[in-house]
């Protein structure tokens, strides 16, 4: 680890007018020419508020690194099918100038699967109305879809590339931008249904004008399925078994070695521990990483937060949902600090360098604003009627194929599913719910159906009832062989005395801007009583006096009730955006507020509880992600 690379001068934009960009040559990778070791880093632009892009960069290059690597996430860029955002935090081109000015080289990752936690790998939710799709292969409804979106993202990315080559499908490409290499799909080796696949997915990067160095990413066992002909073998991996590097001899020889996903820490599901990863032993394993040659990427250096509903599951032995932080225990924290992994990092990082690092940025202050009050309340019941139009239907629609959204399906949140009974009985969802159903009779709550609770008895009662089922979607599983498979909703029959039910009312509850605008003008709303069971929407006031600074909202219980009732479950909005989740089961108490998410004076904090609620949360300056278990 002697003192032998310095890239003062390989950053970007003092290299405006190059020609060769990133290429390999024998063991190691040249940039224009000359002998380059990637130390990278990932952090995602759509899990970082926009106003604190620029301060991870700077952080970033404080601890040592030369290249970002992000993912591009497709159900973000297209919700609804044909219709594109790159603007405001999606801001992709944005994203990537931002690195070039601040001397970040960028490995791009457009999928268009992406894996990262992320609601089915980041592929948008509407492929699965078609009932024969077979996403990651090259079936024709999937291929035309990707097709279509690499139409508008390869116009974005192509001016970015390092390699000022002329290409005739964008001939305003005439000096090199910050990204030195772009990856091929991701992980395909543990997925592999499709031995055509991944050299489809190449041909639709380069006969897009993608003309950098590509490059697969896989764990070890994935490593054979996964490479394709003209691409970069590299390898994931936490645990730097003995040879494990040498491994990539067996599919490609004589190459660079690179570590493209150096996992930092590791994330967290709901009902679980949250995860930590000793600081000494990941270092100490980057320096070996690096005294064997290979360069590195770190995966994350900054997690963030799935904000919204946009958290990935597990599905291996059961259904596992995961939590709304992504801090990873990575190299920063959620919010942007700093942690001993960074300063351990940025000391190893500033030996091999051989020159003074920058400075690190100061961090960003926490607010503690205390006791919020929520005032007022009005139940689900009473908001049906007056925002929610239903749809009819003699079957149960599962949530992707509902005709909503220009035809693309409702992607995330709620459906509440409502039919007629006479009598009570024996009902089963035949495992049909996806992920787990309220039960109601009328307005009264009879239990849960999930994928271990699949029935319930119903109260017997005389005439006609309402049975409700509120349905959430927890999350679409993002790894593995289960893909096609992630309908939300109701996704078949469920039955009454063996009789499957008929004739619903369908109502949507994806709690959109829109719906939430309108929901704050809705009548009806009435002071929280010192007992009720939601579901229901609540809500309150914070004022902040000064210029707002991050904070972090705690629900718990609430010290009016003897029992220690409140915050059970739900989703926290605050000035109409989407925090994500919370569960009293954990690991995770508290969920992330960026300051730049607050406005000086009132703002509007708004709860959907899907059962008891309390009556104050907590602005608190500490996160409290759980009990921590260390990652074996």
């Amino acid at each position: 680890l002697s003192s032998r690379f310095n890239w003062s001068e390989l950053v970007p934009l003092r290299l405006w007018g190059r020609t060769l960009g990133l290429q390999t040559e024998s063991s190691q990778f040249l940039l224009e020419g000359m002998p380059f070791r990637i130390f990278g880093g990932s952090m995602h632009y759509f899990r970082v508020p926009r106003e604190y892009w620029e301060d991870r960069m700077l952080k970033m290059k404080a601890c040592g690194l030369n290249t970002l690597t992000t993912y591009v996430p497709w159900n973000l860029h297209e919700q609804e099918r044909g219709k594109f955002d790159f603007s405001r935090n999606l801001d992709l081109e944005a994203f990537l100038s931002l690195a070039a000015k601040n001397g970040l080289w960028v490995i791009l990752r457009p999928g268009p699967y992406i894996c990262s936690e992320w609601d089915l790998g980041g592929l948008p939710s509407w492929l699965l109305q078609d009932p024969e799709m077979q996403l990651r292969t090259t079936y024709k409804g999937f291929t035309e879809a990707v097709d279509a979106y690499f139409d508008h993202l390869m116009p974005i990315v192509v001016p970015l590339q390092a390699s000022t080559i002329h290409y005739p499908l964008c001939p305003q490409y005439k000096k090199g931008g910050p990204i030195i290499a772009v990856q091929v799909e991701n992980e395909y080796g543990s997925y592999a249904k499709d031995s055509n696949y991944m050299t489809y997915v190449k041909m639709a990067l380069l006969s897009r004008g993608i003309v950098e160095l590509l490059m697969t990413s896989d764990n070890k066992n994935g490593l054979s399925l996964g490479v394709v002909e003209g691409a970069l073998a590299t390898l994931n991996f936490q645990k730097l078994e003995p040879g494990l590097l040498k491994y990539l001899d067996t599919v490609q020889r004589d190459q660079p070695k690179m570590v493209m996903e150096y996992w930092t820490g590791w994330f967290d599901n709901w009902g679980g521990p949250h995860y930590v990863f000793d600081a000494d032993e990941m270092v100490n394993t980057v320096a070996s990483i690096l005294k064997l040659g290979a360069s590195i990427n770190l995966y994350m250096f900054h997690g963030g937060t799935n904000f919204g509903f946009m958290n990935g599951a597990l599905e291996a032995d059961e259904y596992k949902s995961d939590v709304t932080s992504y801090d990873y225990d990575a190299v920063l924290t959620e919010a942007g600090d700093y942690t001993s992994k960074f300063f351990k990092l940025r000391q190893l990082f500033s030996m091999i360098i051989g020159q003074p690092l920058p400075l690190p940025p100061m961090i960003e202050s926490k607010a503690s604003y205390g006791a919020i009050l929520l005032h007022q309340y009005i139940s689900l019941w009473d908001v049906l009627p007056s925002l929610l139009q239903p749809i009819k239907s003699e079957f149960p629609i599962n949530m992707e194929n509902l005709h909503l959204n220009d035809s693309s399906g409702q992607s995330y949140g709620y459906v509440l599913y409502e039919t007629v009974i006479f009598g009570g009985g024996h009902l089963h969802s035949r495992d049909h719910v996806r992920d787990r159903a309220q039960v109601f009779v009328n307005t009264m709550y009879v239990g849960e159906l999930d994928y271990n609770t699949v029935e319930l008895s119903l109260p017997e009662g005389q005439g006609f009832r309402q049975l409700r089922l509120l349905v959430e979607n927890r999350g679409r599983v993002n790894y593995g062989l289960a893909l096609n498979e992630q309908r939300k909703g109701l996704i078949g029959d469920v039955f009454l005395n063996k009789t499957p039910l008929r004739n619903f009312k369908i109502y949507s509850l994806e709690m959109k801007p829109g719906f939430m605008k309108s929901l704050r003008d809705i009548a009806g709303w009435s002071a929280v009583p010192d007992y009720f069971v939601g579901p229901a929407f609540f809500r309150g006031r914070l004022w902040i006096e000064h210029q707002p600074q991050d904070t972090f909202l705690k629900l718990q219980a609430s010290p009016f009730f003897k029992k220690k009732l409140g915050w059970e479950k739900g989703v926290v909005f605050v000035n109409g955006q989407n925090l994500g989740r919370y569960w009293k089961i954990g690991p995770q108490e508290t969920l992330y507020l960026p300051g730049p998410w607050l406005w000086k004076g009132s703002n509007e904090i708004v709860i959907f509880e899907e059962r008891t609620a309390g009556r104050i949360i907590q602005s608190v300056d500490i996160p409290y992600l759980g009990r921590t278990q260390y990652v074996d």
